[in-house]
């Protein structure tokens, strides 16, 4: 009865690693609170919410692919297409059709891109059976000329102050409209992976990478539909970017490609494979947001940035090790 009635132990091992993250982006505020209290002011943290938001579109584009063992490399070229293109849409149709017309075309156009583009690199990667990193590799060199040729390397100036407020300044229930639309898309996105027959595919596929050759024409239909998403989530990013910026900015997206990956991988995505939730560009994205802001308002150089995500990254590959010791 003794033996019945003693409480089971806690498994530490396989409770450290859901941990380590939560006390890591705790970990990090606190110091940079510690050495610039203007960290946890209320304006720092409002643009914390914003900018972790922003970063989450990309970090969850690449969840969902690295899940099926793959890459999405274009997503920052996504990025900054889209901000070009919906741009000139919206300053094209504005005189003649007005703000509300020309801000719904233009934010319809940039997505209507990301799901095109995500959906080229779907082709080549499900029914032509061309390796993702190849394959993203490649679109986005394409993708990033396209927007370089058609804005001339410039911005694009001169947007609707409608569009910036609608997905930018507005606010619901105090909290910033990006985080709105983020906590929604999450809420989708956790539905999709957990309670669909296409998550659950993803999780296969990654588990097994020939599922993908041998399933037949269904399997590779979900593997083409799992870029769809990804560009469509790039896309929903390059539009919240743009909104934030005030322009359309051909280089917007340049930076995102190795810190969207860290994001993933470091918040509990496997490089492996039929690993991830949507807790891992929410974690992934919290904390990267955090060690940015924080570097910034310490003034610390801009170029140590890059060397701070790379570190990320390989911890980030070293933790999924952990992870999957033993499988």
């Amino acid at each position: 009865m003794a033996d019945q009635t003693q409480s089971t132990p806690l498994d530490l091992r396989a409770i450290a690693p859901h941990l380590l993250l939560p006390l890591a982006i705790i970990g990090v505020v606190v110091f940079f609170a510690a050495l610039q209290p203007a960290m946890i002011s209320g304006g720092n943290v409002v643009n914390i919410m914003k900018q972790s938001s922003l970063f989450f579109f990309v970090a969850a584009a690449q969840l969902v692919v690295i899940i099926t063992r793959g890459f999405d490399l274009s997503v920052g070229a996504n990025v900054s297409l889209v901000s070009v293109v919906s741009s000139m849409v919206m300053t094209s149709l504005l005189p003649g059709l007005g703000v509300e017309i020309g801000v719904f075309a233009g934010v319809c156009t940039g997505l209507a891109i990301g799901a095109a583009l995500g959906a080229i690199n779907g082709v080549l990667v499900a029914y032509a059976r061309i390796n993702p990193f190849v394959v993203t590799l490649a679109t986005m060199s394409i993708f990033t000329g396209i927007a370089t040729t058609i804005s001339g390397g410039f911005p694009i100036f001169n947007l609707p102050e409608g569009f910036s407020f609608a997905l930018n300044q507005m606010t619901v229930l105090l909290l910033p409209i990006p985080l709105i639309i983020a906590g929604a898309v999450a809420w989708g996105l956790h539905v999709m992976l957990t309670r669909t027959v296409h998550g659950r595919v993803l999780y296969v596929l990654g588990d097994s990478n020939e599922v993908a050759h041998v399933g037949g024409r269904r399997v590779r239909e979900h593997l083409f539909f799992a870029y769809v998403t990804s560009g469509i989530l790039a896309a929903i990013a390059g539009l919240l970017m743009t909104a934030q910026t005030g322009s359309g900015e051909p280089n917007l997206g340049t930076s995102l490609v190795l810190s969207s990956i860290a994001a993933a991988v470091i918040g509990g995505a496997s490089l492996r494979g039929g690993t991830g939730t949507i807790s891992a560009p929410i974690y992934g994205a919290l904390l990267i947001t955090c060690l940015s802001i924080g570097m910034n308002l310490q003034q610390i150089n801009g170029s140590l940035q890059p060397v701070v995500i790379g570190a990320i990254l390989i911890f980030g590959a070293a933790l999924d090790a952990y992870r999957t010791r033993g499988r």
